[in-house]
C-alpha cells in the first residue's frame, strides 16, 4: 500500500505549542486568503446555490483549532474557533490538515477518502455535495492561491512553499506525495 503525503498528521508537539496562540491572526490571515480565491474564481458561489445561508464547520483533527465558514447571499464569512459548536453548523468536515488540503487542491479523491475514513462528513450532505463540486470545478491550487497574497513576490512564495512541502514530505518519508493531482 503507498504511502500519501495525506496520511501525514501535524506532530502533537507543533499542535500544542500552536494552542496557546491568538486566533485572530490566522483568522484575518484566511478571510485575505478567501477573499483572494474569491476574486479570481468568481463563479465559485455560484454553484452553490441561493436557497439560503449554509454553515461548513472544517474540523482540523492534528490542530488546536477549527474554520467555520458561513456563505449567506453570495458572500462568505469565515472565523477560526477553538472547537465547534455542532448546533451552529449544518455540516461537519473533518480530517488532518493535509487530507483537508489534498481534497482542495484535488490531489485525492474525496470519494475513496471519505470511504477510507481518512475525512468524516456529518451533517447536510447536499451542502456539502454542493461545495465539493464548487471547489472541484474552480481547480484550486492552494499553495498557489496563498502565493498570490504576496504580489510580486508570488512566484517567489510559490517557489518557497513547494520546496518547504517537499522537504515535509522527505522528512515524514513519504515518496513523490506532493504537487500531483488525482487523474
Amino acid at each position: 500500500m503507498t504511502t500519501s503525503f495525506s496520511a501525514f498528521r501535524v506532530p502533537e508537539y507543533l499542535s500544542l505549542a500552536l494552542r496557546p496562540l491568538p486566533l485572530l491572526p490566522l483568522e484575518i490571515a484566511l478571510r485575505q486568503l478567501t477573499a483572494s480565491i474569491l476574486a479570481r474564481h468568481p463563479g465559485l458561489l455560484d454553484r452553490l446555490g441561493r436557497e439560503g445561508a449554509k454553515r461548513f464547520g472544517i474540523d482540523l483533527l492534528d490542530l488546536p483549532f477549527a474554520i467555520v465558514i458561513e456563505i449567506v447571499e453570495g458572500a462568505v464569512l469565515l472565523s477560526v474557533v477553538r472547537r465547534l459548536d455542532a448546533s451552529k453548523i449544518d455540516a461537519r468536515i473533518a480530517g488532518n490538515l493535509v487530507s483537508l488540503m489534498d481534497l482542495v487542491d484535488g490531489r485525492h479523491d474525496g470519494d475513496a477518502r471519505f470511504f477510507s475514513r481518512d475525512i468524516v462528513v456529518e451533517g447536510d450532505m447536499e451542502a456539502v455535495l454542493a461545495l465539493r463540486n464548487a471547489i472541484d470545478d474552480a481547480e484550486l491550487d492552494l499553495v498557489h492561491e496563498a502565493a498570490q497574497l504576496a504580489g510580486p513576490f508570488s512566484a517567489l512564495a510559490e517557489w518557497a512553499a513547494a520546496g518547504a512541502m517537499n522537504v515535509a514530505a522527505r522528512v515524514a518519508g513519504l515518496p513523490n506525495g506532493l504537487g500531483q493531482r488525482a487523474g
